[in-house]
C-alpha cells in the first residue's frame, strides 16, 4: 500500500525516511556481496524486483490518502531476507513515484518502512518457522507472501492514524484497518497464491536457491 505525495506532515515524512536509510543501505551492501561471491545470484535478485515492481504496480483505490495493491514481497524476503528487500522495494517506489505517480517522494520512506521492512520483516519471521517446522515450499511461500502484504497494509494504517489520528487514535486505526481490509485481504490471498505456485515451480527447476539440492524439506539459507 502506497502513502500518496504530500499526504504525510514534514515531521513524520523525516522521521520515516530516517528509520529506512540504514536498513536500505544494509541491504544495497549485501546485494553487493552476494552478487560479488555468487555471480550466478543476478538474475534471481533481478526476478525477485521484477515480481515488486509488476505487482506493486497493480493498484486500486483504498482509502483517502493510499492504494491497495499486492506488495510482491514474498520471493525476495525468502532468499535474500530483508534488507535485499528494503532495497528493491526502495527502487521500485522511487520509480514508481515518477514514472507512474504511485506514491511519492516525500512519503518514500513510510511507504519503504511499509512495504519494504515492516511487511518483509513479518514475511521472513513467518518463512523461517514454517520451514523449521518442515512446511513444504509451497504452502510456507503461501504464507510468507499473504502475511507479509496484510502486515504492509496494517504498517501502513499506522502511518495514517499517527499523521491523522487526532488524538482519537484507536478509532482512526480501526477506521483505517476495516477500510482497507476490505480491497487488501483478498489481494493477500490471491498474492500468497500465485506466489506458491511460482516458487513450487521454482523449487523444482532451481532447488539450488532454496537451499534443498539433497533434502527438499531443508530450511533454506535466507538470513
Amino acid at each position: 500500500m502506497h502513502i500518496i505525495e504530500g499526504y504525510l506532515p514534514a515531521e513524520w515524512c523525516l522521521l520515516w525516511f530516517i528509520i529506512a536509510v540504514p536498513i536500505v543501505y544494509l541491504g544495497a551492501r549485501k546485494i553487493i556481496e552476494t552478487m560479488r561471491s555468487d555471480p550466478a545470484q543476478k538474475i534471481p535478485i533481478a526476478l525477485s524486483g521484477a515480481f515488486i515492481f509488476l505487482l506493486s504496480s497493480l493498484k486500486m483505490p483504498s482509502a483517502t490518502g493510499s492504494s491497495s495493491h499486492p506488495t510482491g514481497t514474498g520471493l525476495s524476503v525468502a532468499l535474500y531476507g530483508v534488507t535485499v528487500t528494503a532495497f528493491l522495494a526502495t527502487i521500485v517506489l522511487i520509480f514508481q513515484a515518477i514514472l507512474l505517480a504511485h506514491g511519492g517522494l516525500t512519503t518514500l520512506g513510510a511507504n519503504t518502512v511499509s512495504m519494504g521492512v515492516f511487511g518483509p520483516a513479518v514475511g521472513f519471521l513467518v518463512w523461517r518457522t514454517l520451514r523449521k517446522m518442515k512446511i513444504g515450499i509451497a504452502p510456507a511461500m503461501f504464507m510468507t507472501a499473504a502475511l507479509a502484504d496484510l502486515s504492509t497494509y496494517v504498517i501502513t494504517a499506522l502511518q495514517l492514524t499517527l499523521a491523522h489520528g487526532s488524538g482519537d487514535y484507536m478509532w482512526a486505526f480501526t477506521e483505517f484497518m476495516a477500510t482497507f481490509a476490505v480491497t487488501q485481504i483478498p489481494i493477500a490471498v490471491i498474492e500468497g497464491i500465485i506466489f506458491a505456485i511460482f516458487a513450487d515451480y521454482l523449487h523444482r527447476t532451481r532447488p539450488e536457491l532454496f537451499g534443498t539440492e539433497c533434502d527438499a524439506n531443508e530450511m533454506p539459507e535466507a538470513a
